[in-house]
């Protein structure tokens, strides 16, 4: 595949992104993230060790890539500093390589407290389940004309006033009906100019170097964080993030034209998880020593930044098909195959019924969402580890059936198949469109 390619998040994220762009990420000039925050945990893993990633697009480890952090993505300064400490730290060379957008939006600490000041009122039955970073209450700043960026660090005078207005106004009033000082604006505004100053090298108008790059001739890969069913629009809303998480939203996070989006890459695991509230029509409520516990502890399904438990399920056939209906996937990508070696059945959902009838899609009310019944199909399971396996004919027979069956129900083609997580544990089908 040539040209310039996107990579989304086609379930309720944690899909396995990370590895993918940095499995692809050596064909490319330019890795550009389009959205989301550190609420975002990529992992990469590559000679036995385990790298996380929150703001920094997960093909920095290739050295000749360039980076790009679009104006799409909101930044907590001190967290994106301490990860840049880590990276040097490790050897890895980011100067002239790194470019962050100034215009991304800065998550400031009393915006991070909103979260969990709200999450707190709502109460366990009605929360959200967010990450409690900010990345909500930022994008609400910027959708209301009144959220900090980037390219405002370099002056200190005009960002005291900026941030007076936030302590001052609806966010520092929110903050005081939960009982919490919004903090003093000269202090606010001493440490986000001193982060501004460490980050300066960094940082551009990238969506013009981005351009001047196509139009050179190099090739980008786009990444997105989070995954399509936590769409702020297409999502199981309310129970979203606050970013447009699908390809289209990759123009307006960037600054590039759809015209240059040349393929388009979803990213699935070989099953469904979720973290945090909201409808997930497959999820196995079953118990300590049931399936839901065997993909949670052979899959690792640990939240990335917050190490929280995932909720764990059958692929849902119906939710894939919708996701690619949405971004119109010219390749799929299916990660932790390997998770399913030891299981003598393993269900598909294919279609749904709510209130005894058949439905196509997945429902945009939750209450209706909650009440999905699923339908499956039951293949059988191949009972063998595919941790060794590197090329696509030495996956066993059924789990070729299986791969295939994936394919069918979400209607786009597999071209990559994950069966462990390191870098080498991965499987490009000969002939596919992204061999």
């Amino acid at each position: 595949m040539t040209g310039n390619l996107a990579v989304v998040g086609a379930q309720w994220g944690d899909e396995g992104k990370g590895k993918v762009v940095d499995l692809l990420s050596d064909r490319f000039d330019v890795v550009a993230r389009y959205q989301g925050g550190p609420n975002a945990g990529h992992t990469v893993t590559f000679d036995g060790r385990r790298h996380a990633l929150q703001h920094i697009p997960s093909g920095v480890f290739r050295k000749d890539a360039r980076i790009v952090i679009g104006n799409g993505t909101v930044l907590d300064l001190a967290k994106l500093i301490s990860e840049l400490d880590t990276l040097i730290a490790g050897g890895i060379e980011l100067d002239g390589r790194l470019y962050i957008s100034d215009r991304a939006h800065v998550i400031l600490p009393l915006l991070a407290r909103i979260d969990a000041v709200r999450e707190a009122l709502l109460g366990d039955a009605a929360k959200i389940g967010t990450t409690q970073r900010g990345i909500g209450p930022t994008y609400e700043a910027k959708a209301a004309r009144i959220g900090l960026r980037v390219g405002d660090l370099a002056d200190r005078a005009a960002l005291v006033e900026k941030i007076r207005s936030l302590v001052e106004g609806e966010p520092g009033r929110r903050l005081r009906l939960g009982g919490e000082d919004p903090g003093d604006p000269e202090a606010i505004a001493d440490e986000a100019f001193a982060h501004g100053r460490r980050l300066a090298p960094f940082i551009a108008d990238t969506g013009l170097l981005l351009n001047d790059w196509m139009d050179d001739g190099r090739c980008i890969l786009f990444e997105g964080a989070q995954g399509t069913l936590l769409d702020l629009d297409h999502g199981s809303y309310p129970y979203v993030t606050s970013s447009s998480t699908v390809a289209g939203g990759l123009c307006g996070g960037l600054g590039v034209s759809p015209r240059r989006v040349h393929a388009i890459a979803g990213v699935f695991k070989a099953y469904c998880s979720r973290v945090g509230s909201g409808p997930m029509p497959t999820e196995l409520l079953d118990g300590p020593e049931g399936f839901g516990e065997t993909l949670r502890k052979r899959g690792r399904e640990y939240g990335t930044v917050t190490g929280r438990p995932r909720r764990c399920g059958w692929f849902d056939g119906v939710a894939a098909a919708y996701a690619n209906r949405i971004n119109r996937f010219d390749a799929v990508c299916v990660m932790l195959l390997d998770v399913l070696d030891t299981l003598d059945e393993i269900p598909v959902c294919v279609g749904y019924r709510l209130d005894g009838r058949a439905v196509r899609s997945f429902p945009p009310v939750v209450a209706d969402a909650q009440r999905i019944e699923p339908v499956y199909e039951r293949l059988p399971g191949w009972k063998r580890d595919t941790t060794g396996a590197r090329r696509w004919e030495e996956l066993p027979q059924a789990a070729q059936r299986y791969l295939d069956t994936l394919g069918t129900v979400i209607g786009a083609e597999i071209a990559l198949v994950s069966v462990g997580p390191d870098r080498e544990q991965s499987i490009l089908k000969p002939g596919g469109p992204l061999a």
